[in-house]
């Protein structure tokens, strides 16, 4: 989320009504419904973790420790219980 200066993008009657409505505060418009993205759309986050996770699991089933991957992935135990376990 960036700022912007309204009077930069919106047209003077516009900027006027909204005037009459707030001053010299900021405001938060938010995108419509249907431009929304899921998190990791655009960076691909997503699609790594999903991966990631992937291969956890399948170490875990041909018999690493979950210590180990913990150690391996930079994750903590906990996080690696979670991954394997979940279905």
């Amino acid at each position: 989320m960036s700022n912007v200066k309204a009077k930069t993008v919106l047209p003077q009657e516009l900027l006027e009504e909204i005037q009459n409505y707030v001053q010299g505060e900021t405001i938060y418009i938010p995108k419509p419904k249907a431009r929304y993205q899921k998190w990791g759309a655009c960076s691909g986050a997503k699609k790594s973790i999903a991966k990631r996770n992937a291969l956890i699991k399948q170490s875990f089933r041909n018999g690493v420790p979950i210590e180990q991957l913990a150690e391996e992935y930079y994750l903590s135990v906990e996080t690696i219980k979670k991954i394997v376990y979940s279905k």
